[in-house]
């Protein structure tokens, strides 16, 4: 049999109220479970549920893809868009975890010279929220171009939906192995988003006018680097378990996506 894990933010409205629900719902399968805060993750599961939003889905995931345990995530936060079902739904969810219904895909995960992982992306920005920074861009070591702008965002194809996206960078399918690279907010008409290959390495210096930059992961981790930040593919993969729905559905549904506008 094998060992499920729930895990739940204690500070996300109504998690506790689910977990309790999902107790039972596990309970009346018979199945064998551990909860555990989101700050108290152990790795003795073979399989995670995860209740919140998609901060907590993705805190979860970079955690267990290191010992290459799927989760499942149950979303309570506003849009969800990593959680594959509702509070609504956790008797289906159930039920078709016990018949083995899950699809497991593979995500890839961004790392850098720290080891901190990444499964949506690394954003750079300067330490000077009040004016704009360069950054220089250098691929596989070589030189590719500066950048004059508030930002850059080093994103995988699960993070391309999120901050990279808001940024006016491409949407890319999941199961891509590669990399987009988007400016925020550039000072130039021409300075436009690059999709790379994973294997690449990414590095981003720090120009005499901007020494600090400020690095966040997936929008949670945050810290002040001196110049240059080297950034590429992780060995691990995060493992996501998905119902049938597929890529292009979540789009339509979560993003309104290829939507006209309603008639009046």
């Amino acid at each position: 049999m094998k060992k499920t894990g729930i895990v739940y933010n204690p500070i996300v409205k109504n998690a506790v109220e689910v977990l309790s629900v999902t107790e039972t719902l596990l309970d009346e399968n018979t199945l064998d479970y551990k909860k555990m805060s989101i700050d108290s993750m152990s790795e003795d599961v073979d399989f995670v549920f995860v209740i919140g939003g998609d901060g907590t889905l993705l805190k979860t995931a970079r955690f267990y893809a290191q010992y290459g345990i799927p989760v499942f995530g149950i979303n309570l936060g506003r849009l969800g868009f990593l959680a594959q079902a509702g509070k609504d739904e956790l008797k289906e969810v159930i039920y078709a975890y016990k018949k083995n219904k899950f699809i497991i895909e593979d995500r890839i995960m961004l790392t850098d010279d720290k080891g901190t992982l990444a499964l949506n992306d690394f954003v750079i920005k300067g330490s000077s929220v009040a004016r704009t920074s360069r950054f220089n861009l250098s691929i596989n070591s070589k030189f590719i171009c500066d950048y004059l702008a508030d930002g850059l965002i080093i994103s995988t194809p699960t993070g391309s939906t999120a901050y990279g996206l808001a940024a006016g960078g491409p949407v890319l399918a999941p199961k891509l192995d590669a990399v987009a690279i988007v400016p925020i907010c550039p000072h130039t008409l021409n300075a436009r988003p690059i999709v790379v290959p994973a294997g690449e390495k990414i590095t981003v210096s720090t120009c005499d006018s901007c020494p600090v930059v400020i690095v966040s992961t997936d929008g949670q981790n945050m810290r002040e680097e001196k110049g240059k930040v080297n950034i590429f593919k992780s060995e691990y993969c995060a493992k996501l378990a998905l119902l049938d729905e597929d890529f292009y559905s979540v789009l339509r549904r979560k993003l309104n996506w290829g939507v006209g506008p309603r008639a009046c």
